[in-house]
């Protein structure tokens, strides 16, 4: 259509018939030319307009040619755009400047226009989705670990190369992670100006260290394992350890108690086949998995106690029949072999576990 700005450099009576093109250079011109084509042209008032914008842009548009009084004696003419009746052409004589002016304007407004249609708000049923599309509704797909600056780490790149490090002895131990991003986040040093917390009442720390946020998925799929012990039992039958980057696994399963009935021995066996762990990653939809590796005490990975696994777990079975676990899937796993995502595996040699042994 036209825009505000266009320059008319010509009009013709027909498209591609140059016989009937007339070269324009100002308004009073322009009215001429109208009038000559009117008593040729039909009455509907087709005709061809050829603009220049943007430079030496040319732009051949379809239009109608109106005509009006402007005095009880004059007749003026002016143009109509060809796709809305309702828009009509204001003439005049302007400079180059002007022009480029206006086009300007013109140019900002069509770009809103482009940017896409209109949006309105349309109600989603969070709760319902969250409830059917997630493994727990209580918790997030994805997880993340985040690594703390150690002293003598003076920029970055030493801090994300721990952070890989970590990933891959993880996936090496037989941990099935799959990399997902990571990323940098800025940290208040708290522990800096701790001592001047009492002198100063208002005191606002403002230095910042830089942190490296490492983000997985806890597996291919997230298997879900109900465990229903029988009357009587007071244990779910797992012995379970905790790998030296911090994940809790099934080392072993009592034979005829609750994990073995869900089926987990088998689960174990194929493990240890492929070279994998069962590690898990919720418990009642709690995640045990490791979350902040700390600056300080030469980098503690902070991960959950074992002990407290363990009575949580005792606690659950003294008000509920049954506990849901979760653990994390691997690609070979004959339950999923549908799951074409393999993780990012270094080798398949299992890191030493702790001596320690926790049977539940």
């Amino acid at each position: 259509m036209l825009l505000p700005g266009d320059v008319i450099v010509g009009i013709s009576e027909k498209e591609n018939d140059d016989r009937y093109f007339f070269g324009t250079s100002f308004k009073s011109e322009l009215q001429s030319h109208f009038g000559r084509l009117q008593r040729r042209i039909n009455n509907d008032g087709k005709i061809w307009v050829t603009i220049k914008r943007e430079g030496n842009k040319l732009v051949k548009l379809r239009a109608f040619m109106v005509s009006y009084r402007s005095s009880r004696f004059l007749r003026r003419y002016t143009i109509r755009t060809a796709s809305n009746d309702r828009q009509f052409a204001v003439l005049g004589d302007l400079n180059l400047d002007q022009c480029s002016e206006l086009q300007e304007m013109s140019r900002k407004v069509v770009s809103l226009d482009t940017r896409g249609f209109n949006r309105k708000g349309v109600k989603y049923e969070w709760k319902e989705k969250v409830n059917t599309y997630l493994p727990d509704p209580r918790s997030t797909v994805i997880s993340s670990i985040l690594f703390m600056p150690l002293a003598d780490e003076q920029n970055v790149d030493a801090t994300t190369a721990r952070s890989m490090a970590w990933f891959s002895a993880a996936v090496s131990s037989g941990a099935p992670l799959v990399f997902v991003n990571i990323q940098t986040e800025q940290i208040v040093n708290y522990d800096k100006y701790r001592p001047y917390y009492g002198k100063q009442r208002n005191y606002n720390p403002i230095e910042t260290i830089t942190a490296i946020r490492l983000w997985f998925l806890p597996g291919v799929a997230e298997v879900l394992i109900v465990l229903k012990p029988e009357p009587g039992e007071t244990r779910v039958g797992i012995d379970i350890r905790r790998t030296e980057e911090g994940f809790v696994c099934i080392n072993s399963v009592t034979t005829g108690s609750a994990a073995y009935r869900a089926g987990i021995e088998r689960l174990e066996k194929e493990a240890s086949e492929t070279g994998n762990l069962v590690v898990i990653s919720r418990i009642e939809g709690k995640s045990v998995l490791t979350s902040t590796v700390s600056s300080t005490d030469a980098g503690l990975v902070h991960c959950c106690d074992i002990a407290e696994l363990k009575a949580t777990i005792a606690a659950v079975l003294d008000e509920v029949d049954e506990i849901n676990l979760h653990v994390m899937g691997w690609p070979s796993s004959k339950s999923h072999s549908n799951i074409a995502v393999a993780p990012p595996t270094i080798s398949n040699t299992v890191s030493t576990l702790m001596t320690t042994t926790n049977s539940i």
